[in-house]
Formats: C-alpha cells, sequence, structure tokens
C-alpha cells in the first residue's frame, strides 16, 4: 500500500543529488565550517568541563557551589525558578529582565552556550505557543495523533506516534531520491515504525532486534493489524481475502555487533529463520516475559496485498479498538516473517538503513555500515543514550550490552572502533574528550525542565533530597560513592525523613540511621542553589550532543558523505529529536 503524506508532513529538507559542481563546492565550505565548529566546540566544553562532569548527587559533599566563579555566586542564589528558565536555559527568551547585574563571563558563558548548540526546533514549529508540551496533532486528543491512522496508534503511545509519523514519511522520501523500495529498520523494538512503514507506506521492511521479547511482540502487533485491515476491507467490500501481493515486514531477532563487519550485517539480514542461532540477548528496558517468546522454529508467513491496504484511509479517525495507549500482552505466537526474495544468487538489494533512538554505540555501527556496504544508499539515524557510548577512555561504560556469543578470531583482530570520536578531525582536537557524565548529561529533556521551573513543580526539590542523602550515606559509608538507590515513587512528596528512610535500605544501610535535624534543615535550604547549579550544567547538555553528532557528520564527510542533522520531532514532545539524513551516490 502507498499512502500519500500530507502536505505537513512532505516538508523536511533532504539532500540533493543533484547540480554537482556547485554542491561540491558547498560541500567544501560546509567541511571547513563544521571543522570550526568543532574546535570551538572542544574548546568551550574543555574550559566548562568541571560543571559537566559533576554529578549534582555530591553538590554538598564535592561542595559544588563554591566551584562556580565567585562573581557568579551572589548573583544566582536568589533567582526564583522562573527566572533561571529565562534568564538561563530558555535561548528564545527575548525579555530577559536581570534582578542584578551579572558578570561578563556569566552573559558570555550563556550565550556561546546557545550559540554552539545545534538549533532543536522544528522549522515549521518555531513561533509556536510557548511552552506547548504537546504536537498540534493532539491538541485535539491528547493520546491520539490527528495526522496517524487510527490502526497505527494502537499499542503506541503519543511521543512514539509523533516520531513514527514523521520519520516514516521521511524514510520514504529517501527511498523515493534513491529508487529504493526496500528498509531495514534496526533496533525496531515492538515494531511501530516498522509496521507504518511497511503497511502506512508500502515499503519492504526487514526488521532487526536483539530482544527476542519483543520481537515476538511486533509479530503479535503485525497480526491484529493484518487482522483489522482484512476486517475492514470486508466492510468496504464484502468479499473475501484478498490475493498476496505484498508481504509483511520480515522480523529478525538478532544482536548487530558493532565489532562485525558489514559482509557479516548483510549475512544477519539474510538470515532464513525469524531467530539466529546464539543464546538470547538480555532484555533491555522491556522486562516482562512473554509467554510464546522462546526460540521457536519459525515457519509462519503472514502476508497482505497491496489492492487491500489500498483501501486504508492513513487519516481516518475511525477506530478498531478503544484501547489507544501502550499494551504490554503477552505473545502468543512465534514473530512471524517471510524469508528473503531470491537474493541469493542475485546480490542483497539496495536499501535505506533507518534506526529510531538507536542506543549508544549502535547509532555509530549503523554509520559504519552505511559508508562501508554498497548495498546501504540512504541513512535517517536518531540517536540516544550517549552514555553508553565506548570511548577510548572508557571502553566499558555502564550499561553496555556485551556480545551475547564470543567473538570469532577475525573479530578480534578487528581494530578497536569507539562510538565517539569517530572522526579522525575531532580525535585530533586537544580537549575533545567527553565523560561518561557529560554525555549522560546530554540525554537530558532541557525544554521538560524549563517547563518544570515555570511551573515551580515541587518535583525540582528531589536533586536536594538525594544530595543532602548522600552526604548521610558518606558519613557512614566513605567507600560507598554515588549509590544507585534507583527512582523512589513520588519522592518530591515525602518528608526528607522517609524519602532518607527508603533510601537507606536501598543501598544496605540501617532505614533508622539517625539524622541531625539543624544539618537536615540546613541543607534542604539551600535548594535554590542546588537547582541554579544544575541548570548550568543542563546548559552544556545541547553543546555536549551537538559535538557527539557533529562528529558523526565530519566522519561521514571523510568518507565522502554529505549529511544533513535535521531537528525532526518537537523537542518538547521527544528530546531525542535530531535526525542524521544522508545518502550516498550509486556507485
Amino acid at each position: 500500500m502507498s499512502v500519500k503524506p500530507s502536505a505537513a508532513q512532505q516538508h523536511v529538507e533532504t539532500p540533493s543529488l543533484s547540480a554537482e559542481p556547485q554542491r561540491d563546492r558547498q560541500q567544501r565550505d560546509r567541511q571547513q565550517r563544521d571543522r570550526q565548529l568543532s574546535e570551538r566546540l572542544t574548546t568551550f566544553l574543555s574550559q566548562y568541563s568541571r560543571l559537566s562532569d559533576s554529578f549534582i548527587i555530591e553538590f554538598f559533599t564535592e561542595d559544588l557551589w563554591h566551584t562556580l566563579p565567585s562573581s557568579w555566586q551572589p548573583v544566582l542564589q536568589d533567582l526564583s525558578y522562573p527566572q533561571i528558565a529565562d534568564l538561563l536555559l530558555d535561548a528564545k527568551q527575548e525579555d530577559r529582565r536581570y534582578p542584578s547585574v551579572w558578570p561578563l563571563s556569566l552573559l558570555a558563558f550563556r550565550a556561546t552556550a546557545h550559540a554552539l548548540a545545534f538549533p532543536r526546533e522544528c522549522r515549521r514549529e518555531r513561533g509556536r505557543v510557548a511552552d506547548s508540551a504537546k504536537p498540534e496533532e493532539f491538541l485535539e486528543n491528547q493520546s491520539q495523533s490527528s495526522l496517524l491512522g487510527h490502526i497505527f496508534r494502537k499499542h503506541v503511545k503519543p511521543k512514539k506516534q509523533h516520531e513514527i509519523r514523521k520519520l516514516g514519511v521521511l524514510v520514504k522520501q529517501l527511498c523515493e531520491q534513491t529508487d529504493c523500495s526496500s528498509v531495514v529498520d534496526v533496533g525496531s523494538g515492538q515494531g511501530h515504525l516498522t509496521r507504518f512503514l511497511s503497511f502506512g507506506l508500502g515499503l519492504s521492511v526487514t526488521a532487526i532486534e536483539a530482544d527476542h521479547n519483543l520481537v515476538a511482540m511486533a509479530s503479535k502487533f503485525d497480526g491484529q493489524l493484518l487482522w483489522a485491515l482484512e476486517k475492514e476491507r470486508q466492510k468496504k467490500n464484502g468479499s473475501s481475502l484478498v490475493p498476496v501481493s505484498q508481504s509483511s515486514p520480515r522480523h529478525v531477532a538478532g544482536w548487530v555487533n558493532p565489532k562485525a563487519s558489514w559482509e557479516a550485517f548483510i549475512k544477519q539480514l539474510r538470515t532464513p529463520d525469524c531467530v539466529n542461532d546464539g543464546p538470547p540477548t538480555p532484555s533491555g528496558p522491556y522486562k516482562k516475559r512473554l509467554r510464546g517468546s522462546e526460540h521457536r522454529d519459525c515457519s509462519q508467513v503472514i502476508q497482505t496485498s497491496s489492492s487491500h491496504s489500498q483501501d486504508f484511509d492513513l487519516t481516518s479517525q475511525r477506530q478498531f479498538s478503544k484501547n489507544g495507549s501502550e499494551e504490554e500482552s503477552s505473545a502468543e505466537h512465534c514473530c512471524s516473517c517471510v524469508r528473503p526474495e531470491e537474493n541469493s544468487q542475485r546480490g542483497y538489494p539496495d536499501f535505506i538503513l533507518t534506526g529510531l533512538h538507536a542506543c549508544g554505540d549502535l547509532s555509530a555501527t549503523l554509520l559504519r555500515h552505511f559508508v562501508n556496504c554498497p548495498h546501504v544508499r540512504g541513512i535517517t539515524s536518531v540517536a540516544c543514550c550517549y552514555m553508553k557510548i565506548t570511548t577510548k577512555e572508557n571502553p566499558t561504560p555502564p550499561g553496555l550490552v556485551e556480545c551475547p556469543v564470543p567473538p570469532t578470531p577475525r573479530q578480534e583482530s578487528l581494530p578497536s572502533e569507539f562510538g565517539y570520536p569517530m572522526s579522525a578531525w575531532v580525535r585530533g582536537l586537544p580537549g575533545h574528550q567527553l565523560s561518561y557524565k557529560a554525555r549522560e548529561g546530554a540525554c537530558h529533556a532541557v525544554e521538560d525542565y524549563v517547563r518544570r521551573l515555570r511551573e515551580e513543580n515541587e518535583q525540582l526539590r528531589t536533586h536536594c533530597y538525594r544530595a543532602t542523602l548522600e552526604t548521610f550515606i558518606r558519613d557512614t559509608r566513605p567507600d560507598l560513592r554515588r549509590a544507585g538507590i534507583q527512582t523512589i515513587k513520588k519522592a518530591h512528596l515525602l518528608p526528607f525523613t522517609e524519602y532518607a528512610r527508603l533510601g537507606l535500605a536501598r543501598v544496605g544501610l540501617p532505614p533508622g540511621l539517625p539524622l541531625d535535624p539543624e544539618r537536615v534543615a540546613a541543607m534542604l535550604k539551600q535548594q535554590g542553589r542546588v537547582v541554579v547549579y544544575f541548570s548550568l550544567a543542563l546548559l552544556l547538555a545541547p553543546v555536549v550532543e551537538t559535538l557527539v553528532l557533529l562528529d558523526r557528520m565530519i566522519y561521514l564527510q571523510e568518507n565522502g558523505v554529505d549529511s544533513q542533522l535535521v531537528p525532526l520531532f518537537d523537542p518538547n514532545f521527544s528530546p531525542r529529536n535530531f535526525v542524521l539524513v544522508a545518502l550516498k551516490a550509486r556507485g
């Protein structure tokens, strides 16, 4: 099925493959500008690495407030929360009213941070109503996008609805520019993007996901969508099953090894069965055990025809189910797939590679496959979890998923390639290193925090609570630094004594540990300073993200490929909203 996107969906710039001489000159100019920007970024971030590398839970134990320049402290310590939002974090704020004279160094810090970071707003959304938490497509119904067909909203949360619609249309545009009809969706999860690309936009999609549970769930949802399509078609035509002419998405359960070659990746995609050999990869955030998700022989084939799907209206508001939210249910069938077309004799077809919020090194791996694999004509890369990126200084960051099977001798002999930096240029810049904490900070949602500041939300006290608790943990166990206590539900609504009781138990300390009330009160009085310090560090988050993504663009330039970074999603709704888009000329 091929559904023509609306005019609102079509407004996405993609690289052009025409006007070669002018384009070459523009590419050289852009490469020079990008390299100059990377130099400015590394210089600036090196100067303020103390901020980006600090842990807010150590605010009291490391006396972080007094690490700020002495001229900054008096003008910042009494700011109200809305003032912090307006004067520090909001780059769009024009009417700034200062309660006191700020030192030039602080003004320069804020201005430089805003100037160096890539603009995060979609072009068509600039000038929209300030602080709007959701895009216009959710004004009528906060849980259902008015621009996405109801059949693609089932099981899908609003944020994901927004993302798959916009990214799907962009992928379709790249397919049209490159004459490709095939897409490989890596890190496909429950298959929401895969289904929209396949059933909504008429593309041939292979989806690969490491978590076998999610693959089973994706297959189940495919079957539900097919059933709904058939039910809708019968309502319109009153006829029986249609002839099969278009395949369903093909699901492959497998872990994409960042150290494997592109040939191994293609071989993985060619796997005739849905579940690759080898032990299952440890599950990510999806924790429920699904029935029927064990490794089975996969022989079930589910297909739909183009004539069937053409009857479906993408923007129809009718619903087959009352449940429009995320659903977590058990999968009763093994994953369905269609065996590859007869590629083994004719070579693998060209395809577009996409990854929606591919975690850590996975985004870098996809970019390397795009550069090296002749079958990959284009890529749309949406990155996330920068703290899980490997670096020379930290090759095994916390949360890194290790290879589920021992590497082959050939893989062991491959040169070490890290997720950052990818480009030789950035790797040669002094001060290019980014700590784990700096990269973790780059994952924070600046827009959401600005909203909390303006609302003077009670959740703002949680950082002060945790920093206060850290002092008592260190007093009792000096060796217990930054112990993870996980999220305490509704911590901001608890008195500190109850918060401390729950937190101490989680780190193995007596819940009834004596707490000096006067000392607790003195620290809690400094909540405003804690929020200010966190906001200063948060101001650097988009700058760090800019350097990581710019490094990837320069890496592509070094390999003869131009790219664009598109702020595709609404940042108020989807914080990791940048899509790196690139095309390769044929041959």
